[in-house]
């Protein structure tokens, strides 16, 4: 019995944006089923997914796009195996906001658009519509992108800024990672050196943007066919 493969999307997307690789997963005998990353803070993120692994019979291969590599950091440490896609991957005291210091900053950071929302004193933020296209999506149609852009779904600022508190999982489970190379949300630098630091067997890309599972789904579903087979 292969292990259920969950999928959890990152900010200012849902779990449409794994449709295409739930698609290839499926073709290959492969269980697969996106995640409702509620986006309100990584604790509370992370302790959902937590919840959704823990009640998933059989083996779990736990996989994050974007803010949703943080929350599989999180929630991961009874997965067998994680797989970052376009993602952060924290340390154990890190936030999304600021793992990157150090690196260029991406063109996502001046999209950003905050908005206020009941019951917290931080905003919550979304990606100017006008620029969804070139700092999220640049790979995709112009089309496909004004759907995403219209679609998205916002995060919590709370939700970047908080920082990991627990022992990130990838120090004892297995991890693959895969990125485009022209990502304009998440430093491609920063993702190479990180997937290095947690020994991930990693996958580069060449040309994808930050919305790989959509534009690459066939490379992308690939990778984690692969992790899925290591440790079925």
């Amino acid at each position: 019995m292969t292990a259920t493969v969950l999928l959890v999307h990152g900010a200012f997307a849902d779990g449409s944006s794994w449709n295409n690789v739930i698609t290839r997963l499926r073709q290959q005998g492969i269980t697969a089923r996106a995640v409702a990353n509620p986006l309100r803070g990584l604790t509370a993120d992370g302790d959902y997914v937590a919840s959704v692994v823990a009640q998933t019979e059989g083996d779990v291969v736990l996989v994050g796009h974007s803010y949703g590599g943080a929350v599989i950091t999180y929630a991961g440490s009874t997965a067998k195996a994680l797989v970052f896609v376009g993602a952060f991957g924290l340390d154990q005291g890190e936030a999304a906001q600021t793992a990157t210091a150090g690196y260029p900053e991406p063109d996502l950071i001046a999209a950003l658009r905050p908005r206020t929302y009941p019951g917290s004193d931080l905003p919550e933020l979304s990606i100017d519509a006008d620029q969804y296209h070139r700092v999220f999506a640049a790979d995709l149609s112009t089309e496909d992108a004004a759907l995403g852009a219209a679609t998205q779904r916002p995060i919590a600022a709370a939700g970047l800024g908080e920082p990991l508190g627990v022992e990130p999982a990838w120090r004892r489970v297995p991890s693959w990672w895969v990125f485009g190379t022209a990502d304009n949300a998440i430093n491609p630098g920063y993702q190479r050196d990180t997937a290095k630091k947690i020994g991930a067997t990693t996958t580069e890309l060449d040309g994808g943007s930050h919305s790989i599972a959509i534009s690459r789904p066939d490379e992308v579903a690939t990778v984690i066919a692969n992790a899925v087979r290591a440790v079925s």
